[in-house]
């Protein structure tokens, strides 16, 4: 297997979430204390305006007082991704742009897509990315979700990664994620500065193997999820799987039963956050779901259930 380049940004990248009062409006307040604690909770750095931050219920000019607030809050204590994704490539590159005079350390971006059904082919994403590229200066990161609804074929992701200068991270989240980083890394070779793993973490431990070198997670236990990226990257593969295995239940939880409620029910249970709500029409979690998540995650006693007593 080829190594990837020596990464700029690799470790624990958290989603933020975006918090809001009851009725829906923005909790600048509790935006901030989250950030804390996902700093203090071991981050190495943060990612937001995610679809896990609910960006699809955001208007731009809220986006751009949270880019503001944040970025201006963590005031570099560590990088901070800031996610981009809009169909129109002029839209984005503006929206990087900006992002990147603000602060960011690098944007992240889904191909373009819109709805069900409106897609591109690969040459106007190519010239998508490219575009993008040429107006920002900042690392981009290419998501691969199947949320876009987007095939991204492996050779096709190397090929910009070695073609389009500034295209060097790649969130690989689809099925069979570990066989498509390692086939990343070998067709891409030096380009691919961060394969990465997403879909909160869970599929950390076959993505680690394959040569992921950073990792998306959900914002609620950071400290958990060092602990398994760290000991893997320091070589101790047999702590990181004992590690991965305690802590694969919560993930399994989030992932399966909770999906982007997760970080802010345990952020609410702890004190970090005044509210966990997400935005209407969002449905809020069921309160038997939210116990049985509140029920795992004690047996593991994470930083954000003590955080904010």
């Amino acid at each position: 297997m080829a190594e990837p380049r020596l990464a700029r940004y690799r470790g624990v990248f958290p989603v933020v979430p975006t918090t809001f009062t009851e009725s829906g409006a923005l909790d600048l307040e509790s935006q901030k204390r989250c950030v804390d604690f996902m700093i203090d909770a071991g981050s190495n750095g943060l990612c937001i305006l995610a679809n896990f931050s609910e960006q699809f219920v955001l208007s731009d000019a809220e986006r751009e007082l949270l880019t503001s607030t944040l970025l201006d809050h963590v005031r570099g204590r560590v990088p901070v991704i800031v996610t981009t994704t809009h169909f129109s490539t002029q839209v984005c590159a503006a929206r990087s742009l900006r992002a990147q005079e603000q602060g960011a350390s690098m944007v992240m971006v889904m191909p373009p897509y819109h709805g069900a059904t409106i897609r591109v082919g690969e040459g106007p994403m190519y010239e998508f990315f490219a575009r993008l590229s040429d107006a920002i200066r900042s690392p981009i990161m290419i998501q691969d979700a199947p949320v876009s609804g987007t095939t991204l074929s492996a050779a096709f992701l190397a090929r910009m990664a070695q073609e389009i200068y500034n295209v060097a991270y790649f969130k690989i989240e689809t099925a069979g994620a570990a066989s498509k980083i390692r086939e990343l890394i070998r067709l891409g070779g030096d380009a691919i500065e961060g394969p990465w793993d997403g879909e909160e973490g869970i599929t950390l431990l076959p993505d680690l193997d394959a040569g992921a070198t950073g990792a998306m997670t959900g914002g609620a236990y950071p400290d958990g999820m060092r602990a398994i990226v760290d000991a893997h990257a320091a070589g101790d593969r047999e702590q990181a799987v004992a590690l991965y295995q305690q802590w694969l239940p919560l993930i399994n939880y989030e992932n399966r039963q909770t999906g982007l409620l997760a970080a802010k029910a345990l952020m609410r249970e702890g004190g970090v956050i005044a509210c966990e709500a997400p935005r209407h029409p969002f449905p809020a979690m069921h309160p038997d779901t939210r116990a049985g998540l509140i029920d795992v995650a004690r047996r593991l006693d994470p930083m954000v259930l003590r955080w904010g007593r």
